[in-house]
């Protein structure tokens, strides 16, 4: 991480290593995809000596600012304001570019299921639910209507079924292949 002063800053050696030390801490945070370049602004102020950081992390500016009476502690306040901003910045992100979990329905094996219902114990007890991958038609590819001879012809690249708007009928229909090689037409 390329850390750049502004202003004279009047550190010692060791407070600079320390600071690095902490730069590096979240730079092992941030620098995932090249490197970072943060900018430190101090100011003094009367008694006072303010810390300024900036960078840029997810092209969104961070902005961290921290007050003190000592130069030093100003500065690793503003560090540590500056990683709490990162992680809140990065599990945001993170969030929503990822797919929404899905809940996840426990199943039996399918021997102990089977035990089960022989052992007579949970006769009563209904089968748990069988839950499926759904798939969603996208309505806004905006695909012309087909017929029933062209679906046929989709179907021999080897796909399973076919979902598709019927053009003679106006309707959405899906074809679908059995396991002896002939077709199910499901109309709606």
């Amino acid at each position: 991480m390329n850390i750049v002063y502004t202003r004279n800053h009047g550190l010692t050696p060791e407070q600079l290593r320390k600071i690095e030390g902490k730069f590096g801490k979240l730079a092992k945070m941030v620098e995932r995809n090249g490197e970072r370049e943060a900018r430190v602004i101090l100011k003094t102020e009367r008694h006072l000596h303010h810390a300024e950081i900036t960078m840029n992390l997810y092209d969104h500016p961070i902005v961290a600012m921290a007050s003190d009476g000592d130069r030093f502690t100003a500065i690793a306040g503003a560090v540590e304001k500056m990683e709490a901003q990162a992680k809140k910045l990065m599990a945001k992100w993170r969030g929503t570019h990822r797919g929404a979990k899905a809940e996840t329905v426990r199943k039996e094996p399918v021997g102990k299921a089977k035990a089960k219902a022989k052992s007579g114990a949970g006769a009563a007890e209904a089968p748990p639910p069988v839950t499926g991958r759904v798939f969603r038609v996208n309505h806004q590819s905006r695909r012309k209507p087909m017929t029933l001879e062209e679906a046929v012809l989709e179907m021999e690249s080897g796909a399973a079924y076919v979902a598709y708007r019927d053009a003679d009928r106006d309707c959405t229909s899906v074809l679908i292949r059995r396991q002896d090689g002939n077709f199910d037409l499901i109309e709606s």
